[in-house]
């Protein structure tokens, strides 16, 4: 049994974004999928194993998934901080630029 294409041909009129056939031959990324592989070399990495295999016991899926999920909330944490470091000097140029304009008027 072949596999369905998703193949589509643009020779049939104007379909409103310019007949673009990259619009139809776009492949969708599937959920969590770099969590998914996240998960699988962490467990490659520990355990020498895939996630999925029958000897690890579920407490060690869990301590698998809890690091997962520490890395993943320190990296938002670091995210947010940087964030804010870049913010408050270019929110206070943009102020004083501001100023300066409307004094120069």
């Amino acid at each position: 049994m072949a596999r369905q294409q998703r193949r589509h041909s643009t020779g049939f009129g104007y379909i409103g974004f310019g007949n673009n056939q990259s619009v139809f031959n776009q492949t969708t990324t599937k959920a969590f999928s770099s969590l998914k592989e996240k998960l699988d070399s962490e467990t490659f990495y520990h355990h020498k194993v895939n996630f999925l295999h029958k000897k690890l016991s579920k407490a060690e899926k869990e301590a698998i998934k809890e690091n997962i999920r520490k890395q993943e909330k320190i990296r938002t944490q670091k995210t947010i901080v940087l964030f804010v470091i870049l913010a408050i000097p270019i929110f206070f140029f943009i102020k004083f630029f501001f100023n300066k304009l409307a004094s120069n008027l």
